[in-house]
């Protein structure tokens, strides 16, 4: 319903042509939203979106364009302020839980919203699980609310979100479970070899490389759920892709691998989308 609210608004004020490009870009996080702006449109061009997107939307009181694509060790993105409260923090509230989050510091996407309900859903009781990309703890939190997992290790890079994710853990009260750690994925996940039942991977960027950390980091069997960006000329292709990519450096790992599911996540550019693959690992 609201994302054809926002298409209505971005025809309205910036012409069909123009808003083709805008209106599936809009991410409303909290009381902020976002527009991902293509670099051929100017920032100022989004001004009146801006301005028209807090008239009609009066809980949204601040709206931001991305400057850059996600970038660095920390995967942010640089943001022009365009309208209302010249803020980069908020709450922003998923399937019943609470998440400071700062745009500025942080990577966060609401594509991922039912992502992170499923695996949330699809976890055993008493299962030990390893998160290497935590973020400001979305998965682990949600996976902590709505499942019984023994222990939630929540692993981050990144001090701002493992700041953020320390408060998030503790305003959802979900202390006991998860545990937030700062540090190099590769490098932490090595204190946890054959201990995980589930390991997740939800940084594109990184997934392939530190696979291996990950397996090793696995039972005699356990599922690791994978999130890569792939191309291909429409989505079962990209999908095979990642699925074979995967099977792959599974045999090169002498590990046994099965598919338990996989799907698109979302499509991210032209014949380019974000698919995640559940791989049951057996050792």
């Amino acid at each position: 319903m609201r994302e054809k609210l926002i298409k209505k608004i971005a025809s309205e004020v910036l012409g069909e042509e123009v808003a083709s490009k805008i209106w599936g870009r809009v991410e409303i996080v909290g009381d902020i939203a976002l527009i991902r702006k293509p670099p051929q449109i100017p920032s100022d061009m989004l001004k009146p979106l801006a301005e028209e997107i807090m008239r009609r939307l009066p809980y949204v009181k601040s709206v931001w364009a991305s400057a850059s694509p996600v970038s660095g060790t920390y995967r942010v993105r640089d943001y022009v302020h365009l309208a209302g409260e010249c803020r980069t923090t908020t709450v922003y509230r998923e399937h019943g839980c609470s998440f400071y989050v700062d745009i500025a510091k942080v990577y966060i996407s609401p594509a991922l919203n039912y992502e992170h309900l499923r695996i949330a859903r699809d976890v055993r009781e008493g299962e030990f699980i390893i998160n290497m990309f935590a973020g400001v703890g979305l998965f682990s939190i949600i996976i902590a609310k709505y499942a019984k997992p023994s222990k939630v290790i929540s692993i981050d890079i990144n001090p701002y979100a493992y700041e953020l994710m320390v408060r998030n853990v503790e305003v959802n009260k979900v202390g006991g479970i998860v545990e937030p750690v700062l540090g190099d994925a590769a490098s932490v996940i090595s204190n946890y070899t054959s201990t995980a039942d589930r390991v997740l991977m939800p940084l594109p960027e990184l997934a392939f490389d530190y696979f291996e950390h990950a397996v090793k980091s696995i039972k005699k069997s356990g599922i690791i759920h994978v999130y890569e960006f792939e191309r291909g000329i429409n989505k079962k292709s990209a999908v095979e892709g990642v699925i074979n990519k995967y099977l792959r450096r599974c045999s090169e790992l002498g590990v046994s691998s099965e598919v338990i599911s996989s799907r698109v996540v979302r499509t991210v550019g032209p014949r380019k989308y974000q698919v995640v693959v559940d791989l049951k690992i057996s050792k």
